[in-house]
């Protein structure tokens, strides 16, 4: 029995050359909390939507998926 999930995270993607196709994360803070990354160890990464996302420490991953959209505001506009 196969259980799927409906997200829209998915594991980093690369291209032939071995490098990511995720959009880059600009901040240097994470996108929850405001902590400067780094600050509680390596950060976190996710790529979201083709989004690369950065975070201070697992426990912001909840709540960014709690409302995804309403943290993405935080990224600059492209």
């Amino acid at each position: 029995l196969a259980i799927c999930s409906c997200t829209k995270e998915e594991t980093a993607s690369t291209d032939s050359n071995g490098e990511s196709t995720a959009i880059p994360y600009p901040l240097e803070v994470c996108i929850i909390s405001g902590e400067k990354l780094g600050s509680m160890g390596d950060p976190i990464i996710i790529i979201h939507e083709g989004q690369e996302i950065k975070f201070c420490c697992d426990q912001c991953i909840p709540k960014f998926r709690e409302d995804p959209a309403k943290h993405l505001t935080k990224l600059p506009k492209k």
